[in-house]
């Protein structure tokens, strides 16, 4: 009975060797997280501070690739091309979860993305002119109710544009979609008043705001923001506009990343998210600490992707593939 459990603790103890090792292995060299947005973005800021602390842990330099442009294919085009496990892509899910809606054509496999670790989440808020006489979500739906086709709208990707769109709908507001390639236009006619809702990051909109220029009503998220004082969505009436911003780390199933590196990579991403300095920093450029698994971070993309279909069924939209 004795050699019976000794022998079974020794397969176990060696059963398990081959997924400790495969974990300790990675990273052999440096890794490249590429990012899908420009330098100085809130995602830029965080990945660089995740990079420095990500390097110590892993003796091994994490070095940060800047490849904005096309609403994210060309960064995720990037990972997948290097087919390579120590390529991973660093981003907001915001772009490729609304690409089946806004591009005639993908020009990637999404099946080529596998999510590894959620990191933070970008603050996303709704913002109108500070001459606007409205000081609640609730008093501009009504507003806008009164006043059919009067009033414009902007957001600032696909995702939230389907979002408000559908909300629109199906509460019987007519507001003009105005669309914007670059975010400083936005936020001159938001002030200006040409446009008189804007849903957008908050650090777009941060410096207006506390200059009293912009008024803000809201913040898209499920959970208030530390340092905001703001309602969410759902506490000023309207769950529907519920937004995360969701930014992780993704790699390519081509790259044939192992399921012991991912966890290694989201257990790491966790004890530096612990980091009470990251922490502030993270808040400090409107972003919120939400650390998870793969699991988690494929739960909450998941998410995304129901609630962008309800919306886009509001509308009477299909995905284009």
């Amino acid at each position: 009975m004795k050699m019976n459990k000794l022998s079974v603790a020794l397969a176990l103890l060696l059963s398990a060797l081959p997924l400790a090792s495969s974990a300790q292995g990675w990273p052999q060299r440096p890794v490249r997280l590429i990012l899908s947005l420009g330098a100085g973005s809130g995602t830029d800021i965080g990945a660089r501070l995740y990079a420095d602390r990500l390097t110590k842990l892993w003796g091994h330099a994490a070095i940060i690739e800047n490849r904005p442009g096309g609403d994210g294919v060309i960064a995720i085009n990037a990972v997948i091309a290097a087919k390579d496990d120590h390529v991973l892509l660093w981003g907001p899910t915001a772009n490729f979860v609304g690409h089946p809606y806004s591009l005639d054509r993908l020009p990637y496999d999404p099946k080529e993305l596998v999510p590894v670790a959620r990191v933070s989440g970008t603050v996303v808020t709704l913002s109108v002119p500070a001459s606007m006489k409205v000081s609640s979500l609730k008093e501009l739906v009504a507003q806008a109710k009164a006043q059919p086709g009067t009033m414009n709208f902007a957001t600032a990707v696909t995702m939230t544009d389907i979002i408000l769109e559908g909300f629109f709908k199906s509460s019987g507001v007519d507001m003009a979609h105005v669309r914007y390639k670059d975010t400083v236009s936005a936020v001159n006619d938001l002030m200006e008043n040409r446009i008189q809702l804007y849903s957008s990051a908050y650090a777009i909109v941060r410096s207006q705001a506390q200059a009293g220029r912009v008024k803000l009503l809201a913040v898209q998220a499920r959970q208030r923001v530390p340092g905001l004082d703001l309602p969410t969505v759902a506490e000023a009436g309207f769950p529907g506009l519920n937004f995360e911003g969701l930014v992780g780390i993704l790699a390519s199933r081509s790259s044939n990343l192992s399921a012991a590196a991912r966890d290694r990579i989201a257990a790491d991403v966790k004890t530096v998210s612990a980091d009470p300095v990251v922490a502030e920093r993270l808040a400090a450029t409107a972003q919120l600490n939400v650390p998870g698994s793969a699991a988690e971070f494929t739960a909450s993309i998941e998410e995304q992707k129901a609630q962008l279909a309800a919306s886009a069924k509001l509308l009477g939209m299909q995905p284009k593939q």
